[in-house]
């Protein structure tokens, strides 16, 4: 029986699998792995992230979309609906391969609409 999300231990354990999976991945995993420089850090900040975003812990600290649209030009505006798409796919069957319930479900819905707005943002601040 797969358990229900409930504090920062079990949001820790899904970021931790998640980006397990995300820098194998032979369509993104290099966006990240070429970005990325201390990841003990980087998921410390996304545990914070989506801490902050399910149960309203105000630990984290950044600018999302600054970031992406940092990474996106870095990229020279290659990243695409796809890779979003990739992203997404592999954060829903995280989650399925270990959790279930409400916030299991309210995880998958704000990454869908984060992902969204990350990616217009992007799309629109190309030259």
């Amino acid at each position: 029986m797969k358990k229900q999300i409930e504090n920062r231990a079990d949001v820790s354990f899904l970021v931790h699998q998640f980006y397990t999976k995300i820098r194998a991945d032979h369509e993104i995993g290099f966006y990240f792995n070429t970005i990325i420089k201390d990841w003990d850090a980087h998921l410390e900040k996304l545990t914070d992230f989506w801490e902050m975003n399910l149960f309203g812990v105000k630990k984290y600290n950044g600018n999302p979309l600054t970031v992406h649209n940092e990474v996106d030009a870095h990229f020279d505006g290659k990243i695409t609906s796809n890779e979003f798409g990739i992203w997404l796919n592999h954060w829903f069957q995280t989650i399925d391969d270990y959790f279930e319930g409400e916030n299991a479900d309210t995880l998958k819905r704000r990454a869908r609409k984060m992902s969204t707005f990350l990616f217009m943002s992007m799309f629109e601040n190309r030259k």
